[in-house]
């Protein structure tokens, strides 16, 4: 058990104050969860569940009767929640002789940790975007999110055109028009055409620069022809701290990503604390229980560059 440290003398005005401390830090701190994901309360229970359902093929000439169809069942996902805790505890003789007012820091020290393990959490949708990330979720395609080897469940359909959202080309003009092209070539799970608007572009730090000069530069910045910028205020950057490879990049269609990724909060950030009578020792931790997930990979396209 780690040394503990400290709060205040008295209890009541302690929790009062150090729980509005922590909540006003974390609604403070900046968080891109809410523009990834679809935020969402969770049920009860210990995970959530969602399948897809496929898409109707095309309009028959009526002849006399109705060409009824049906929709082939697609792939099942079930998130798992995951319960994550943390906290601080100090012994109040300390808190009393705390000329620094160091002890008032540490409801929003916690509350900045909780906020970075849930940014971090999250961000693993696009951080292991390429591999088959089971730790939160599993999809029964059992393929990355970003994979140029997605499979249908409809029977009879070729899966050799629409079905690859996967590219290793770096960000530049060239690559981002060519990932449009790619995205707009997608087909449902019975290889019909579907309307894919590419909206958003997501990067980390490092690309910053460079996607700044694509989406914005009149011409294109990256020869001396003055040629008109084809990607000039097409797309919204998203500039994520916690996309740790440099160099990969994303792009999405905006309205579907929020069909296709949700997020849970079966338990919501709370502050609790309590003390122990004989040692005078006060605790404070903060939980949460959430999950998260993806129904659908054709809201994206992913470019895992070496």
């Amino acid at each position: 058990m780690p040394t503990p440290m400290t709060s205040s003398a008295n209890a009541d005005v302690l929790d009062r104050r150090f729980s509005r401390i922590f909540v006003d830090r974390w609604n403070q701190l900046p968080s891109m969860l809410d523009e990834l994901y679809k935020m969402g309360p969770g049920r009860k229970g210990t995970d959530e569940r969602e399948s897809q359902f496929g898409a109707f093929g095309n309009f028959t000439e009526f002849t006399g009767s109705v060409d009824y169809q049906s929709s082939y069942q697609g792939y099942d996902v079930t998130a798992t929640y995951k319960h994550f805790a943390s906290g601080f505890q100090v012994e109040v003789t300390y808190a009393e002789d705390d000329l620094f007012n160091v002890v008032d820091g540490y409801p929003a020290k916690l509350a900045t940790a909780a906020k970075r393990t849930k940014e971090t959490h999250g961000a693993r949708m696009l951080v292991l975007a390429f591999a088959s990330d089971t730790d939160f979720y599993s999809n029964s395609e059992a393929v990355p999110l970003c994979s140029n080897s997605h499979t249908t469940t409809a029977t009879g359909v070729s899966t050799a055109t629409g079905f690859d959202n996967l590219g290793t080309s770096a960000l530049s003009h060239t690559t981002l028009a060519s990932a449009r092209i790619q995205m707009r070539g997608y087909r449902d799970d019975r290889g019909n055409r579907i309307n894919v608007e590419p909206t958003d572009l997501w990067i980390p730090p490092d690309l910053a620069p460079t996607a700044y000069e694509i989406i914005e530069s009149i011409g294109r910045s990256d020869n001396a022809n003055n040629a008109t910028n084809y990607n000039k205020g097409k797309y919204k950057v998203h500039e994520w701290n916690y996309m740790s490879d440099a160099n990969d990049w994303f792009l999405m269609d905006g309205v579907m990503q929020k069909d296709s990724l949700k997020w849970f909060d079966r338990i919501p950030v709370e502050f609790a604390r309590a003390e122990d009578l004989d040692t005078i020792i006060m605790k404070w931790r903060a939980r949460m229980r959430y999950a998260f997930l993806y129904n659908d990979w054709r809201f994206i396209v992913g470019s895992q560059v070496s």
